[in-house]
């Protein structure tokens, strides 16, 4: 294709593996190749920067501190933000959702328990134990759990149902942006979520539990000091962290009392709030889609 058509150019979107055999065969055609939100080597496989220089003729990124880090070893690079700000910011959210379950609770606490099962199935038992401390001190509370799918909704009912008291919690699927907009603050495993709380300002601790085999590669090829994204553009963790590989058991209390300080001090709440109003400010980008076709036109005029 590339040698009987000739195209003007190549554009590669996210996914690598794919995307590192296009680029090749559309280098040796000599064809023109930009890659729009490139694969994250600052965190795990900075080592393939090779690759990048030898197969893809310009960058065009969409996370605010990776241009620094690609200019440094010497690739073109413009930053263009990142169109998932685009997509919360044109979201419908169900009004009448928000309004029915702010009527119904003092304070709302929103749990987001992840999008893979895997994530679900290793970090739900835990914010279970920290929304029944929660509740304890705070029975004004409900607790919102967003869920990606049934499955995972049906799954952590039924951890729910087994608890040794009743729990002030809900389930719901497809309401993720909704319960996120209503809450005081969030309970996130870590993830893309993160930056839909920074564009909505949401304070939020960060809970992540993996495996030996997530332990491995954080020991042997992790490059990053932080596992959220907006705590990688801010340099410090305005989401505090608590990431343990198979235990989170000694970041309980932690977790606990940092959730409840934004629950029992307004003052607090909302200078969380102001911090991430202003990393936001300085971060987040809109247009990305626009700003993308626009240097792309320009570089190949």
């Amino acid at each position: 294709y590339f040698r009987d058509e000739r195209p003007d150019a190549v554009l590669l979107v996210d996914f690598p593996g794919f995307n590192w055999a296009i680029a090749k065969r559309a280098k040796a055609a000599g064809i023109p190749v930009f890659y729009f939100l490139p694969p994250q080597l600052w965190a795990w496989a900075p080592w393939r920067i090779k690759k990048v220089r030898k197969y893809v003729d310009h960058l065009l990124c969409g996370l605010s501190f990776e241009p620094e880090w690609y200019a440094q070893r010497g690739i073109e690079v413009d930053f263009v933000g990142h169109p998932f700000f685009d997509e919360v910011a044109a979201r419908q959210l169900d009004e009448e959702f928000c309004r029915e379950q702010q009527r119904s609770a003092e304070k709302i606490v929103g749990i987001l328990p992840g999008s893979r099962n895997h994530e679900v199935k290793a970090n739900f038992s835990d914010q279970l134990q920290l929304i029944d401390g929660w509740s304890r001190r705070h029975p004004e509370a409900k607790f919102l759990v967003a869920s990606y799918k049934e499955s995972q909704r049906a799954y952590c009912e039924a951890l729910v149902q087994k608890w040794e008291r009743p729990l002030p919690i809900e389930f719901h699927v497809g309401k993720t942006s909704e319960i996120i907009e209503i809450s005081d603050c969030c309970a996130m495993v870590s993830g893309s979520v993160s930056l839909e709380l920074l564009a909505r300002t949401k304070p939020a601790i960060v809970i992540y539990k993996g495996g030996f085999g997530v332990w491995l590669i954080g020991k042997t090829i992790m490059t990053i000091d932080y596992i959220s994204l907006p705590n990688l553009f801010a340099k410090r963790a305005v989401f505090p962290e608590f990431y343990h590989l198979w235990d989170l058991g000694k970041d309980m209390r932690g977790m606990h009392e940092t959730v409840d300080r934004w629950l029992s001090d307004p003052a607090a709440l909302q200078a969380k709030t102001d911090e991430l109003e202003a990393l936001k400010r300085e971060t987040v980008s809109y247009g990305a889609i626009a700003k993308t076709a626009t240097a792309i036109l320009e570089k190949l005029t």
